[in-house]
């Protein structure tokens, strides 16, 4: 009888299949097929590539449902029957094999090519509902278990793996395709990825696609180190190029074999391939690898939060949580979140971010609005512009709920406390969504007046997390610090707690630090010195305004005496160019608020403030200002500022696109300034995805930035035949012709529009750029550029306009 799935993946070495469209090409699919319809018109051709495999070894074979959803396939029907017929083909072959004892049929499910909001236009629920429907079919069909593969977009990620948990029973896996800088495309890092896939439960997770064994193994390691979970390594046989008009890989089955053997050594739980392989290179990699001795993971331990793109350990080093989006007593906030004005919530969250905030929370509780309404715009608002995870601070679990679904990452949930009510409504959600848990030690009692009872309240909270499978590393613990104007014992009481949740329980801690001074005239002196003292007492977590010097001169100080800022460094960068002393009439301890984000128009671009873009435009057109002025000292030169970070790797694509929107309302508002006068057009090209690829998230990109930077961009859209580009580039007399590409199935179709570009419009330049892409690969098929993201193709752009 087989074992269930889960019982094997990661207590042995389990080996997953290799490509299938390169299988599939061989046998006759053509460039720009759609490969999942062949499971119902070659349904003898499906049955022997998944028999191939299970017969070469692979202990798990993927059904060819890939691009399967219904933004390809828009008939219901015949949806369910390629998804029914792709498990049941593989089924086929299982029995064929003799394999049903010891081998899966994993659902095999790929992006939608679509990004999601409020980066593209796909709502996240309807990006649940498009995975889940597909999985309902192929968990009715006899699929073990489901493997979500080829994501380049955490958040996309996280819908299908809640579509997973939603709508099946089924075990799932994850893994998503890298660049060379070990990046996804909208900014994640090994690290990032491990945080959101373990904080949602998966069961195992990895990287597949992209890059060859060697290329992948820098990452795999990063991987294996942070994760607690099995990992599963999936890569290319190597870099693509074309022969005979076919794309091949630069690794034989042989020479994969041997790069995967340092993939298994390294660690790796499940091996496999992707574009390129065959059963040849599973064979090889098995007879390769079999006897390198296996190591279950390691449970890490370690409380870790995240956002899309960066990820902070709590334990090591105090954290600063920045505490200003947050209502209470803020007249201006209130009425910002009445207004509805959002560009005001993220000008607070970047100025605490540039004054030293590691973490923010958002709380908008405000009576007369719908706080979990409030809840899903802000969330998205802020993640679209600012890197640091976030705290989803609410007391009402429909809000809470709303915030942590569309949150992209691993965030702080704050809070659970250990009344029944709250232990029921909020655990539950803690499980579902993951992140590290605020519990605050009261009960229907009140709040103990004892670290003891404190300490005991703390340990039931951890006790019924567990029930939920909650662990310990991630559940920080709230001393409460209550006013010592009201109780002069509190401070102490709240220290003792701190010192002895950190020994007895072994668990971290939080603060809201100011608390202790409510009710007291200059409360940043009492602040301040009772931050150090809970600093020196194991606080880990530290809910404070980064904007006031004296905190963050008493946290920074703290940092150097303790030992944790080597050579005093942080605390040089911060103080070594500061005139006099740092508390000259008092200054640092009344503290003054850092500078608000948005202060000029391009601020407003950078920072990606939409609405306040305009308004700055606006603004400066009604005082006189010049609008191409505007446009070549603000607007071009604070895109350029952003490009120029998106390609260092310290901006990344939710960025990059938000600041672009800013840019395009700023430049909405002087067309309507200039309107009636000649405006100047940099240039007219055409971009387009190749025949029969459907992914066109890389196009619709580089389209933003490109109109951004004054270009008339002729968007042809996706499953472009060569004929009809070649028609639009002479109608339109174009100098450029972008194209995209993400499948390898399709750079055949690229391959022949290039072509015929060049036999209708010799003087057309072509700048070519997708996922299977590189520059070798783009000269092999004779394109004249080549794109590895965005600014690139402006940048390339503007090399071509500038011949003129």
């Amino acid at each position: 009888m087989r074992k269930p799935f889960v019982e094997r993946l990661g207590r042995e070495r389990l080996y997953w299949d290799g490509g299938t469209g390169s299988l599939l090409q061989a046998r006759g699919l053509r460039g720009g097929e759609l490969p999942e319809r062949w499971n119902l018109t070659h349904p003898d051709v499906m049955r022997e590539v998944a028999l191939g495999y299970y017969r070469a070894g692979s202990d798990v074979v993927n059904s060819n449902t890939f691009g399967a959803n219904r933004l390809h396939y828009p008939d219901p029907e015949e949806l369910r029957a390629i998804v029914a017929a792709g498990v049941e083909h593989v089924a086929w072959a299982r029995r064929a094999a003799g394999r049903e004892g010891d081998a899966y049929i994993s659902l095999d499910i790929g992006p939608t090519g679509r990004l999601l909001k409020p980066m593209g236009d796909l709502d996240f629920d309807d990006a649940v509902a498009i995975f889940g429907e597909v999985m309902r079919v192929g968990e009715a069909a006899g699929a073990d278990l489901i493997l979500i593969e080829t994501m380049n977009d955490t958040l996309e990620l996280k819908a299908a793996v809640l579509a997973a948990k939603e709508y099946t029973h089924l075990p799932v896996c994850a893994t998503c395709v890298f660049d060379e800088k070990g990046k996804l495309l909208t900014g994640g890092t090994p690290e990032s990825l491990v945080a959101l896939l373990e904080g949602l439960r998966v069961d195992g997770l990895g990287v597949n696609c992209g890059l060859g064994p060697a290329q992948l193994l820098p990452f795999v390691k990063r991987m294996l180190a942070a994760s607690s979970l099995p990992v599963i390594v999936s890569p290319n046989a190597g870099l693509p190029r074309v022969e005979n008009g076919k794309t091949v890989y630069d690794l034989s089955a042989e020479h994969f074999a041997e790069a995967m053997a340092d993939v298994a050594r390294a660690g790796a739980h499940a091996l496999g391939g992707c574009c390129g392989t065959t059963p040849e290179y599973i064979a090889r990699e098995i007879e390769a690898t079999r006897d390198i001795p296996f190591a279950p993971p390691v449970r890490k331990r370690r409380t870790v939060v995240g956002s899309f793109s960066r990820v902070v350990e709590i334990g090591p080093r105090p954290v600063i949580v920045g505490e200003r989006i947050n209502p209470t007593g803020k007249k201006k906030l209130q009425q910002a979140l009445r207004e509805r004005d959002l560009d005001a919530l993220v000008a607070l969250g970047l100025s605490q971010e540039d004054s030293g905030a590691q973490v923010l929370d958002v709380n908008v509780g405000l009576p007369g609005i719908d706080e979990a309404d409030m809840m899903a715009a802000v969330v998205p608002k802020l993640q679209s512009v600012s890197a640091l995870p976030l705290q989803i601070d609410s007391s009402s679990p429909e809000a809470l709920e709303r915030g942590l679904r569309l949150y992209n990452g691993k965030p702080l949930i704050n809070s659970v406390n250990g009344k029944r009510e709250s232990l029921d409504a909020v655990l539950p959600l803690a499980a579902k969504y993951g992140g590290v848990l605020i519990a605050l030690p009261l009960d229907e009692g009140g709040i103990p007046a004892t670290a003891e009872g404190r300490v005991a309240v703390a340990r039931r909270i951890v006790e019924e997390a567990a029930k939920h499978g909650i662990a310990r590393e991630d559940i920080v613990v709230d001393g409460l610090a209550m006013t010592v104007s009201a109780d002069s014992e509190s401070a102490r009481v709240t220290l003792q707690t701190l010192r002895r949740v950190r020994d007895e329980l072994g668990l971290h801690t939080v603060l809201g630090v100011s608390n202790i001074s409510f009710g007291l005239p200059q409360r940043e002196a009492i602040n301040a010195f009772f931050f150090t003292m809970a600093l020196e007492s194991g606080l880990s977590l530290a809910i404070i305004n980064p904007g006031s010097a004296a905190m963050m001169a008493a946290y920074r100080a703290w940092l150097a005496l303790s030992g944790q800022d080597p050579q005093c460094a942080g605390f040089i960068a911060a103080y070594g160019r500061q005139a006099g002393s740092l508390f000259a009439a008092g200054a640092a301890l009344q503290g003054a608020s850092a500078p608000q984000a948005g202060d000029s128009l391009a601020d407003c671009v950078r920072f990606g403030l939409v609405e306040r873009a305009a308004q700055q435009t606006r603004a400066q057109l009604n005082a006189g200002q010049d609008p191409m002025a505007l446009i070549n000292g603000a607007l071009i030169p604070a895109l350029d500022e952003v490009g120029k970070g998106f390609e260092a790797g310290t901006l990344f694509l939710p960025q990059l696109l938000m600041s672009a929107d800013a840019a395009k309302a700023a430049f909405a508002v002087v067309k309507e300034a200039l309107s009636g006068q000649p405006q100047a057009v940099r240039g007219t090209l055409i971009l387009a995805t190749v025949k029969g690829d459907i992914h066109d998230i890389g196009k619709n990109i580089v389209k933003v930035l490109l109109e951004n930077y004054g270009y008339r961009v002729i968007d042809l859209g996706k499953d472009v035949a060569p004929e009809a580009v070649v028609e639009a580039a002479l109608r339109h007399g174009v100098r450029l012709v972008g194209l995209s590409a993400l499948m390898t199935t399709t750079v055949a179709s690229m391959e022949e529009t290039i072509r015929r570009l060049r036999e209708s419009c010799p003087g057309v330049k072509v700048l070519v750029g997708g996922a299977v892409l590189t520059q070798a690969y783009a000269d092999q098929i004779g394109a004249d550029g080549y794109a590895k993201d965005a600014m690139d193709a402006v940048r390339y752009a503007d090399a071509v306009f500038s011949e003129s």
